[in-house]
């Protein structure tokens, strides 16, 4: 019995209700529809749940890699047959706070929390409302849009930081947000699972037609129709990645099934058959022709997992979720 054996089998005894799948397909839930089998993908319900399978796994010297819904990454056709995915999926506890503020978890929609928002009058999540991501996966990359950013709305975060198995609270000040960025993209062994947002009062059929507007014009102007991962590539300092991408010519531009896409060319598609080497020999196609022609380097916003890609516990990468560092502030133990 190799060590993925033992792991699965302790954790199925000690969470026998516990969605746990083996070999398992990561186009079933990536948002490209890309992506051979994991060794294992488990959907803990709760953080009570999340930390036993952690526990399980770090005992075993494995590190999960922890996703939301999975929609800025691409994973290998060949699979990762070495990797133990944690989805937050099913970490869905959303509620007012009693001081107005909001609390939820990383499985959130963003698309659910700003309506949430809406419903209890609250202004400021607007711009958050047709992002296709979730709460852990928006702090993680401070994910924006039209003008808004989740630092202007994050009051604190909750990481759960895998080598002591506990839990630590850090400040909005204290997150290292930046454009696209966190300090969590940076720091080994942690895991979003909830924030608190601090939003403001406003007229609930005011921020609703903000909603509606914005939406409008991301079904105007956006591929929605096909298979993406959002932006392929982070915004140049002083540019816009799809202007430059158009100006060289790209727009439309396909290798396989992958397709820059014709509406907006700061997407990547699937038109179908796409595999993630077609995506990926795309990005590069693309990130070449733009700086022989631009002189400007344009940098990835979907994170590109390789086949070889494994996480042990003393593992360097830092994938999605998974951060290092001195963990912040005041701390509690779950299992307590």
């Amino acid at each position: 019995m190799d060590v993925f054996d033992s792991v699965i089998k302790e954790i199925r005894e000690t969470l026998p209700s516990l969605p746990l799948f083996e070999e398992e397909p990561m186009a079933k839930h990536s948002s490209f529809k890309i992506g051979g089998p994991v060794r294992a993908f488990a959907v803990p319900e709760d953080i009570t749940s999340f930390s036993r399978i952690t526990h399980v796994l770090k005992k075993n010297r494995l590190m999960p890699l922890v996703v939301g819904n999975c929609t800025n990454i691409l994973f290998p056709d060949e699979g990762l047959k070495e990797l133990f995915v944690i989805s937050t999926e099913r970490m869905t506890n959303m509620f007012l706070l009693p001081d107005g503020g909001i609390y939820a978890e990383a499985g959130v929609s963003l698309s659910k929390l700003s309506s949430f928002a809406c419903q209890n009058s609250l202004s400021g999540l607007e711009f958050a409302s047709g992002i296709p991501g979730t709460v852990g996966g928006g702090v993680l990359m401070n994910a924006g849009a039209y003008g808004g950013e989740m630092k202007d709305v994050v009051e604190s975060v909750v990481t759960y930081y895998l080598p002591q198995q506990k839990l630590y609270e850090t400040l909005n000040e204290n997150c290292g947000f930046g454009y696209r960025k966190s300090a969590f993209q940076t720091i080994a062994g942690c895991a979003i699972v909830s924030a608190v947002f601090r939003l403001e009062s406003g007229d609930r059929e005011a921020i609703a037609s903000k909603m509606k507007e914005l939406n409008e014009k991301r079904r105007e102007k956006q591929p929605l129709d096909l298979p993406s991962a959002g932006s392929a590539f982070r915004r140049p300092e002083g540019y816009f990645a799809a202007k430059l991408i158009e100006e060289c010519g790209l727009k439309g531009y396909s290798v396989g099934g992958a397709m820059v896409s014709d509406k907006h060319a700061g997407f990547v598609v699937n038109t179908g058959t796409a595999t993630s080497h077609d995506v990926y020999d795309l990005m590069m196609h693309v990130r070449n022709t733009v700086w022989q022609q631009k002189g400007i380097e344009l940098v990835p916003e979907i994170i590109i997992l390789s086949p070889e890609y494994k996480l042990t516990d003393n593992s360097p990468d830092a994938p999605l979720h998974i951060i290092s560092g001195n963990p912040a502030a005041s701390e509690t133990d779950p299992l307590e």
